[in-house]
């Protein structure tokens, strides 16, 4: 028998999370993301490799209003994503659908003002995956590859949509090599010391730019989070660029 998902909060208790007991689970990442992304009241949102849909609940508690599609591989993790948008009473603006990446986005999705994504932050060729296959899928690149990701991610822009990125920051000159082929060369980032993650913000561009934000630091030395990341993680105040 399976071990029933645990239920636990984001936002300070905001939101309600249904998740795996076991393998992987939602970390300060999602949160940190979501919070990047300047969506508004009318905004419709991607969120590609949606899990359990931890980011797209932050981001409609946050912009009430803005709608949310998740596209996530898993087909128990999107059912749980379908379950936790039932729970914070979000059904109306948030839902899931399973799709693999490596394939094209169905077509009736149309495009969006936001695309958001937590690709898995290890390349196949150097990871050694988790036994549990579920948080495998999650940490490791699969049927998609991170450039594929970004691929797929600007097909689903609209013309003046932005594209809202956390990687790991020894992946950070490979995102903006992609990217600036894919056309989306105006780039912001925003480094999450002393965690090795560093937010990325791309537009469309005919001519490349690069800027690197204010860091914001998670913890301080003896530990716990910063006042600064206390406002974003519990607070639900928005992640300035």
């Amino acid at each position: 028998m399976e071990t029933p998902p645990t239920e636990d909060a984001l936002l300070g208790g905001r939101v309600r999370l249904l998740q795996p007991a076991r393998g992987y689970r939602v970390a300060v990442d999602a949160v940190l993301l979501a919070a990047s992304i300047e969506a508004g009241p009318q905004d419709r949102v991607l969120d590609l490799g949606a899990g359990v849909g931890s980011v797209g609940l932050c981001v409609a508690t946050r912009v009430p209003g803005c709608t949310v599609v998740g596209v996530e591989l898993q087909p128990a993790m999107a059912a749980l994503a379908e379950r936790n948008a039932a729970l914070n009473r979000l059904s109306g603006r948030v839902r899931t659908i399973v799709h693999d990446l490596a394939q094209p986005l169905p077509a009736d999705l149309g495009l969006f003002e936001q695309v958001v994504t937590n690709p898995p932050y290890l390349a196949a060729t150097v990871a050694d995956p988790s036994p549990d296959p579920a948080k495998a899928l999650a940490t490791v690149e699969s049927s998609a590859t991170l450039e594929r990701w970004l691929a797929v991610s600007a097909t689903a822009l609209k013309p003046a949509g932005t594209l809202t990125i956390i990687q790991r920051t020894d992946r950070l000159e490979e995102i903006v090599g992609h990217l600036e082929r894919l056309g989306l060369g105006e780039i912001v980032t925003k480094r999450l010391p002393p965690a090795a993650r560093v937010l990325i913000r791309a537009r469309r561009s005919a001519r490349p730019s690069r800027r690197e934000a204010a860091p914001l630091v998670l913890h301080p030395p003896d530990g716990g989070y910063t006042e600064a990341a206390e406002t974003v993680l519990r607070h639900a105040a928005s992640l300035a660029f």
